[in-house]
């Protein structure tokens, strides 16, 4: 009997933001996946949980997911990590591959989940708390409220022009990614006439060296850094 894939979402950074359900699988597996963007280092999302749930005994399972800009390479990746999954699937053991905050939210499982399927294994997707969700609700703002709109983009790939039509068309953005893009998102802003003070960083949020707090442009953030700019306030 092949074993069963479950791409959970771990939350933000703070462990006890885990959901029960999350926490169930994780025990439950003989197999933790974790992602990483070299091999060797630190894995964000397997600190979170190691935290709350024993791993020792389960067979801890490292995949590599590079971050090259180049997409060959990243497709290369996921064809390695895909057939790692599908020989411990095989194998009849039941797979956790975690990931940080949501798993529906710019998480490369998704692409995992869907091929996975296709060739005929089963699969469940764990859903967690955003960054962005637990960072608005630190800061007492909500995310939108009435009849606001919002939206949410990525400068992973600095696509900054497609931020700015977006920011002209709701009223509150989610910019996630954000940690090289400080400078662009200043001048976004600036051109606009919207005050530095309509926007809050994100970075690290759950973490040790969390900040919460305005937009300051000469502060250096981590790479785990979101801005969410709301044009009223």
């Amino acid at each position: 009997m092949k074993g069963k894939l479950y791409g959970i979402g771990v939350g933000p950074g703070n462990p006890d933001l885990m959901t029960l359900r999350a926490k169930e699988l994780l025990e439950k597996a003989q197999v933790i996946a974790y992602p990483v963007k070299k091999l060797g280092e630190e894995g964000v999302a397997l600190n979170i949980i190691s935290q709350r749930v024993d791993v020792k005994g389960k067979e801890v399972v490292e995949l590599l997911f590079s971050m090259n800009p180049d997409d060959e390479v990243r497709k290369k990746c996921r064809a390695e990590a895909m057939e790692k999954i599908c020989g411990l699937l095989d194998q009849g053991k039941d797979i956790a591959m975690v990931t940080l905050g949501d798993v529906s939210v710019y998480s490369t499982y998704m692409y995992i989940d869907r091929d996975i399927q296709k060739r005929g294994y089963e699969t469940e997707v764990v859903p967690g708390i955003p960054s962005f969700c637990h960072g608005a609700a630190l800061a007492r703002l909500p995310l939108m409220i009435g009849e606001e709109s919002v939206a949410v983009v990525s400068l992973a790939k600095r696509n900054n022009e497609n931020a700015e039509k977006v920011l002209d068309a709701v009223d509150n953005l989610i910019i996630m990614k954000a940690f090289a893009s400080i400078p662009a998102i200043v001048e976004m802003l600036n051109k606009r006439n919207i005050p530095l003070e309509n926007a809050t960083v994100m970075s690290n949020i759950g973490m040790e060296d969390e900040y919460l707090g305005p937009l300051d442009p000469n502060r250096e953030y981590g790479y785990f850094t979101t801005v969410l700019i709301k044009k009223k306030v």
